[in-house]
């Protein structure tokens, strides 16, 4: 395949699954039917700390990056695990598991493929909402030294705290998801970890089960001084085939902030499929 097939595969791959969407949205009013059922799930969806069973599979394409403008595309997989401590606590495991194929963004440079590094978090949080209706959950965030090469990881281990706080209420969601990470040993060759996160987010539900979206990635680097800051966009649509729920997401960022070879823009597509008890 010649490298301008290659730089274009990212856009049309997200436009031919685009339109698949786009068909199977216009299905969801037969598929989803009405119920409290149906609304809850969507509510849940919205809710990183909900008591549901999840396994989104994403599909990240980036593109603008160094001097060639090169593409990177993320596979992840990101199950969504709730296990019930007690009557009043639940914990939940968010694990984030990338595959990573990117394009040399240097002439002369080697493309790269393989396993990132696995980020894996835990939420300790109340099994029901505060008296005010807030939602919120704690716990400690692992950065695992998993990159299948060095180019695709941090050739660290690392760990910090993690949290989320969200309010839901006639059909919106608004709130904050944020850690930090400080690595404590890996590579001697590599620089250190010293990186916050930060997820404002605000979402909206309609009755037909669709949710509109925004939110920022941010990461702060702590080691360099600089931030990486893009605004996502989406929108997703929940369904049922048969008796199996399934989310279908699209969404498009921008990077308003970016460390210098940084990514201009890029491309989000979503497949949740979910296991209520």
């Amino acid at each position: 395949m010649s490298e301008s097939t290659t730089r274009r595969s990212g856009p049309s791959t997200f436009i031919v699954l685009g339109l698949v969407w786009v068909g199977g949205a216009a299905l969801a009013q037969q598929a989803t039917g009405a119920g409290d059922s149906n609304a809850e799930l969507a509510k849940k969806l919205s809710n990183p700390v909900a008591s549901l069973i999840s396994v989104p599979l994403k599909l990240d394409w980036d593109t603008g990056i160094g001097p060639l403008g090169a593409d990177r595309s993320t596979y992840v997989v990101q199950p969504v695990i709730p296990v019930s401590l007690s009557a009043d606590w639940n914990l939940i495991s968010r694990t984030i598991i990338p595959y990573i194929d990117a394009q040399s963004p240097v002439p002369g440079g080697s493309d790269e493929s393989g396993l990132g590094d696995i980020t894996q978090s835990f939420f300790f949080s109340p099994s029901a909402p505060t008296a005010g209706g807030w939602i919120w959950g704690a716990g400690p965030v692992l950065l695992l030294k998993t990159a299948s090469n060095d180019a695709l990881g941090s050739e660290k281990w690392g760990a910090g705290p993690t949290a989320v706080l969200l309010h839901q209420d006639s059909g919106w969601t608004y709130g904050l998801l944020a850690n930090h990470i400080w690595s404590f040993g890996g590579s001697d060759q590599r620089a250190d970890i010293s990186a916050t996160f930060l997820q404002p987010f605000l979402s909206y539900t309609t009755k037909t089960y669709t949710t509109w979206g925004v939110n920022t990635e941010s990461t702060y680097d702590w080691e360099n001084s600089r931030w990486t800051v893009p605004i996502n966009v989406s929108v997703s649509q929940l369904m049922k085939f048969g008796a199996q729920p399934v989310s279908f997401a699209f969404g498009a960022r921008s990077y308003v902030e970016r460390p210098e070879g940084g990514p201009d823009w890029g491309l989000r597509l979503t497949v949740t499929f979910l296991f209520p008890k």
